[in-house]
């Protein structure tokens, strides 16, 4: 893609309305570093230096979309305690709406504490309570939905398997989206099987893939259009789910895009190095969406979530980035493109 296209792409997202709908949770990052064995353990003794929180789940896929578009609503469920505050309140300074985030005082928000030294996660402390979806939370979500249909482009479903999005919801929220234009996403979690007929997209990576299609997964092939079994599950879930698009992220492989009637398309990785994989899969699909927004091709789409997603891995913490370093992503891969077609040798004449 050349930098003009990407930049008339960039410049129309700036436009768009969008809606991230699934499990939130507060990230935290205590960082330090590490200064002996313990005497009680053979483990580590990590001085704390600094700590850090940021939005997680579903909400870091709004925090992705925010410096990209016009504006972002996140819906899902906190707690009425410090960590359900802390994130409504730094939510409110990324500039996310959070007019149809849920508030139960039954209900501790999830948090995903992280100890990070010399640039590796040392642990992680999960904070999670299940969360059974009645027919009056479903109500209550598609009742402040009602007035935003005809505003919003897209809407992405990010499931982490928390227990907020439910059959009911998806399908009441499908069929009134869907009815108004709305571009439908979905990142599906294994844990929840949920029937995703009528989106447009639903991005899973590999693995989740295979458990999606009940196939034993295989080991990966170095050429993605070469994976027999993977392009197999591929078919099965296009055809079970009405052929939506499918964006298999692939970690070192990139992401293969499968289509209906339309030959794979693969992109390699861009990514330089790999500090960071937490929260990469929120910026594919949040970037893909947002392209799809803003006119492009799935194969654009695809080459802009590649590009976001190896820019992310390469920083710490849940990380973001910014149109700035999506754009000199792209100029880079095209010197580099450039240089490497210049020193190919010349056949025979």
């Amino acid at each position: 893609m050349n930098i003009l296209r990407l930049q008339q792409l960039l410049a129309t997202a700036l436009t768009k309305r969008l809606a991230v709908i699934g499990d939130v949770m507060l990230d935290e990052f205590i960082w330090g570093r590490v200064c002996r064995i313990s005497p009680e353990a053979p483990v580590p003794v990590v001085e704390v230096q600094s700590e850090s929180a940021y939005p997680g789940g579903a909400a870091n896929v709004a925090r992705n979309l925010r410096p990209f578009c016009k504006t972002v609503h996140i819906s899902g469920l906190i707690g009425t305690d410090h960590a359900g505050h802390k994130l409504t309140g730094i939510l409110h300074e990324e500039d996310i709406l959070t007019n149809t985030l849920i508030e139960q005082s039954n209900f501790s928000t999830i948090v995903k504490s992280r100890i990070i030294a010399r640039q590796q996660q040392v642990v992680r402390v999960d904070r999670e309570t299940e969360y059974l979806p009645s027919m009056e939370s479903v109500e209550q979500i598609v009742t402040l939905f009602d007035p935003l249909f005809p505003c919003l482009d897209a809407i992405v479903f990010e499931d982490y398997g928390k227990g907020f999005l439910s059959q009911q919801l998806i399908d009441r929220l499908c069929q009134k989206a869907s009815a108004h234009g709305v571009i439908l996403a979905a990142d599906p979690s294994p844990k929840n099987p949920l029937d995703w007929n009528g989106v447009t997209v639903v991005k899973p990576n590999r693995y989740e893939a295979f458990a999606a299609a009940h196939i034993h997964q295989t080991p990966a092939c170095e050429n993605p259009l070469n994976d027999a079994p993977l392009l197999e599950v591929c078919k099965i879930l296009q055809k079970r789910w009405k052929n939506p698009q499918l964006l298999i992220t692939l970690g070192e492989h990139g992401m293969l895009l499968c289509q209906s009637n339309t030959p794979p398309y693969h992109t390699p990785t861009r990514a330089k190095e790999i500090f960071d994989v937490s929260g990469a899969g929120d910026t594919a699909i949040a970037l893909y969406t947002l392209a799809l927004c803003a006119g492009a091709s799935p194969e654009e789409a695809a080459e802009i979530s590649n590009h976001a997603s190896g820019i992310v891995v390469g920083k710490l913490g849940t990380a973001t980035l910014t149109a700035q370093e999506l754009i000199a992503s792209f100029q880079n891969n095209n010197v580099h493109q450039l240089a490497k077609r210049q020193w190919l040798p010349m056949g025979k004449t």
